[in-house]
């Protein structure tokens, strides 16, 4: 081989290295938006910012009003399998659903950033928790919360709905938020009164969600969750 041929051979090697190794930065996404509550009402918008405008306030503490109350029923027959199989894509007239992916991947996609996916899962992501105001890079760290729990909603009256509304009820996304798993494991069960987001300048968004999800499947609270949400938006 001659050296005009060997220099031309390195050559085109280092090219092909070059080229097989390199891989194009990109720059990270900025994270979503969070979308006001009172302008969120199907839950597909991202995230859960704060209402900070007497006027927002307002608006917030017309619709809690509207919430009628009973008194907390007992939680005998409640198990999770009485909601359906966990994140199935096959709740009725819910958004997302019968789209091949799962809920949880769905609300993923919806409130993350800098996502990682295969095929519907999500295996990376950054996410700004609306519970505790931490920046999520793991998967593995955030659940998704019910806002309104399965086990309260059992006992305030879902016990007597049809299992199809169940279904749609722990599946849809205005009822959805993913968030730190302590978060969510210290919240468990329980309403606004034993149980508030430790961001205090998020909850009157919270009430306002948990109000949303309450009037639209036509559930009481009780009157202590109902004093609470109130208080929150003063």
């Amino acid at each position: 081989m001659s050296t005009r041929d060997a220099i031309a051979l390195l050559a085109g090697t280092v090219m092909i290295v070059s080229l097989l190794g390199h891989t194009e930065a990109t720059p990270p996404t900025p994270p979503p938006t969070p979308a006001s509550p009172l302008a969120n009402t199907d839950g597909t918008r991202p995230g859960l910012a704060p209402l900070t405008t007497s006027a927002d306030r307002r608006h917030a503490r017309t619709l809690i009003h509207r919430l009628p109350t009973r008194r907390m029923g007992p939680k005998t027959g409640y198990t999770r399998r009485h909601y359906g199989k966990n994140w199935t894509d096959a709740a009725p007239g819910v958004p997302y659903a019968r789209n091949g992916c799962r809920t949880r991947d769905d609300l993923l996609t919806r409130d993350g950033t800098d996502l990682r996916k295969n095929g519907c899962h999500v295996t990376a992501l950054h996410l700004d928790d609306p519970y505790t105001g931490r920046r999520l890079t793991r998967p593995s760290d955030i659940q998704v919360d019910h806002v309104i729990p399965l086990s309260y909603a059992w006992r305030m009256g879902a016990r007597h709905w049809p299992k199809p509304k169940r279904l749609a009820f722990a599946q849809d996304p205005l009822n959805l938020l993913p968030v730190h798993g302590e978060a969510n494991e210290a919240k468990d069960g329980s309403g606004p009164a034993a149980w508030l987001p430790p961001q205090r300048r998020i909850r009157c968004s919270y009430a306002v969600r948990w109000a949303q999800v309450a009037l639209k499947y036509d559930l009481p609270v009780t009157p202590a969750d109902k004093a609470t949400m109130l208080a929150q938006c003063r």
